[in-house]
């Protein structure tokens, strides 16, 4: 099937927004070509194709960028910041964003990771489709253009079977120091390649034996355009094409096709493919020169890739973090993949910010990822409902409620849900909770002997039970270890948060509590960096060796009613202890389960 008649679905076409975005390079490149419609006359036959496909038709989309992942692992937290520059710039731009999945590779690809591709980029906020048409692309569709393509090239003379081997050709290659030297097949015929190209594709030779290669310059000092093979022999079933190829293009080659065919007008990709542009170039020049590719072709722009602290994104050493039980799998809250950082209580709109606050550059440079949790905890403050957990619970005691407040006596409580609620938005219903006789607290709030300048809980100090009481410390009581196994404390009546003459009493201190009538039990898992290394593997460090032993550390708590309520992937506050989420796999109101996002501050290394 040629690619003129290519069957894909059409791209919505997005609206610019207000306000338009910090500048930054590619976006005055966007712009400059706007100003001066550099793609102005560039056509859309309504789904890739050839430049038949596409002439007289003129493209309604102002730009098309795309985003074209390999389906051969989980997107981490590099690819979400390509996912929002890409659709952010064709939202921004008035232009379409394409998703595409780069699957040229079958032995490694797979459709749980096409699966879980197409759900990382819609829970980041981004779509690529229109009513009734909502398929992304994928570059195995376009195998049948570029293998008439690659015959375009032999006919030219611009391609030829090599039939050294894999050691002959990269000792024939040269280096940075020394040009290359032509290959003894490099002058076949075109009559004769094309021969031994349609006898590969035609499963006459065995894997490995012959490839195709572009013919440029075995001299050229960019050794990307040596003679780069285009295409090899591997027998392999493709997860969308089957066994119908025993050859396959290589990455390099199929790239600029892909774009090319999608009318992809600014191709963004990170710097490491800034060496292999001009091979982009060249290959579409030559395609445009032979007819099949319509002009302008699409142009490729490289930006610096996203280097986080404390993070590694080889798809590799996390795959071998998997592997080897490092972590829980692809969606350890502890990962930097998508499926992990929402696992973990990240939202959409705090990678959005993330990723338009570091900002695009063309230099490399590490970001601290305390900047990642800040735009979390910004997103949060006025989002996540409040509540109280222990996470270290002991005893709180009154002993004189039962005298003040009556045997059995439980008092209702309120407090806000939400205390700092947007401009115009409705506050949500107050939670409610009771106090009783017995409380939970923290068993940090309690001192016997306490240190200077502390002002919680020790015999004879008085604080407050945050929404509760005013209540006094007498004592405690141990086991026969030492540990302490109760407080004790009596009530300071009249003094409920709230109400006429409760401040009467002065305090230095309000402490979290949750009351043992109505705190519901939960796990809490406190989850921290994966490595205590801030560039785990630069340098060729072995990143194995600088794991955290205590990245995660699980906590029997006790949370307050309206807590254990929350659905999966609900966010909250736990008030003074940090952000935490239901975990969308683990958690039920009758077995609550908890994960923390974030601290209330940065703390790391504190």
């Amino acid at each position: 099937m040629s690619a003129s008649h290519i069957s894909q679905p059409k791209t919505a076409i997005a609206t610019a927004p207000e306000p338009i975005k910090p500048s930054n390079f590619l976006r005055q490149i966007i712009e400059s070509d706007l100003e001066h419609g550099t793609y102005a006359a560039r056509c859309w036959g309504g789904s890739p194709g050839d430049a038949a496909h596409h002439d007289g038709k003129p493209d309604p989309a102002k730009i098309r960028t795309r985003f074209p992942p390999e389906p051969n692992g989980y997107l981490h937290i590099g690819h979400a910041k390509s996912i929002c520059i890409n659709f952010g710039l064709a939202r921004d731009y008035g232009g379409v964003c394409h998703l595409r999945f780069d699957d040229t590779n079958p032995e490694k690809e797979d459709t749980e990771y096409v699966d879980s591709i197409v759900d990382a980029v819609r829970w980041l906020g981004f779509d690529w489709s229109q009513p009734g048409n909502d398929q992304p692309y994928q570059a195995s569709d376009y195998f049948e253009f570029m293998y008439r393509a690659a015959e375009v090239l032999i006919q030219a003379g611009h391609a030829y079977v090599d039939e050294q081997t894999a050691e002959e050709m990269r000792l024939h290659r040269g280096d940075f120091g020394k040009p290359g030297s032509d290959s003894p097949f490099r002058n076949r015929s075109p009559g004769e390649n094309l021969a031994k190209f349609r006898a590969m594709r035609a499963g006459t030779y065995p894997d490995g034996t012959m490839v195709l290669r572009a013919k440029i310059d075995m001299a050229s000092p960019n050794i990307n355009l040596r003679d780069p093979a285009i295409y090899r022999i591997r027998r392999a079933t493709h997860h969308n094409t089957g066994d119908t190829w025993c050859i396959y293009p290589m990455y390099t080659y199929a790239h600029p096709i892909e774009d090319a065919l999608e009318q992809i007008t600014h191709s963004i990709c990170t710097l490491e493919f800034e060496d292999q542009r001009p091979f982009y170039d060249w290959l579409l020049e030559r395609l445009i020169e032979g007819g099949l590719l319509a002009a302008p072709p699409p142009r490729q722009y490289e930006f610096a890739r996203l280097n986080l602290t404390y993070v590694i994104t080889s798809k590799r050493k996390l795959a071998s973090l998997v592997s080897e039980g490092k972590v829980a799998g692809w969606d350890d809250p502890r990962m930097p993949t998508i499926v992990g950082l929402r696992r973990r209580g990240f939202t959409p709109e705090s990678l959005q910010l993330f990723a338009e606050r570091i900002g695009v550059t063309k230099s490399d440079s590490w970001i601290d990822y305390a900047t990642l949790e800040g735009c979390l905890r910004e997103d949060l403050e006025t989002k996540a409902y409040r509540g109280m957990a222990v996470l270290n619970p002991v005893k709180l005691v009154l002993t004189n409620w039962d005298e003040v407040m009556g045997p059995g006596h439980l008092e209702p409580c309120t407090q806000p849900a939400l205390p700092h609620v947007p401009e115009g938005t409705t506050p949500p219903p107050p939670r409610h909770f009771t106090i009783g006789k017995a409380v939970w607290i923290e068993r940090e709030d309690f001192e016997e002997t306490p240190p200077k300048a502390y002002k919680r809980l020790y015999p004879g100090n008085t604080v407050r039970l945050k929404g509760g009481y005013v209540i006094t410390c007498t004592g405690c009581s141990k086991d026969a270890s030492g540990s302490i196994v109760e407080v004790y404390a009596h009530v300071i009546p009249d003094t409920k948060s709230g109400t006429p003459g409760s401040d009467r009493v002065k305090v230095k201190a309000a402490i979290t509590w949750v009351g043992v009538a109505d705190g519901v039990a939960a796990e809490v898992r406190l989850y921290d960096r994966l490595f205590l290394d801030a560039q785990p593997d630069a340098g060729g460090k072995d990143f194995m060796a600088s794991l955290n032993p205590n990245s995660l550390l699980v906590r029997r708590a006790v949370v307050e009613p309206s807590l254990a309520q929350t659905l999966p992937d609900q966010k909250v506050q736990f008030e003074r202890h940090g952000y935490f989420v239901a975990d969308r796999h683990d958690h039920s109101m009758q077995r609550p389960v908890f994960n923390l996002a974030v601290g209330l501050k940065d703390s790391w290394g504190k």
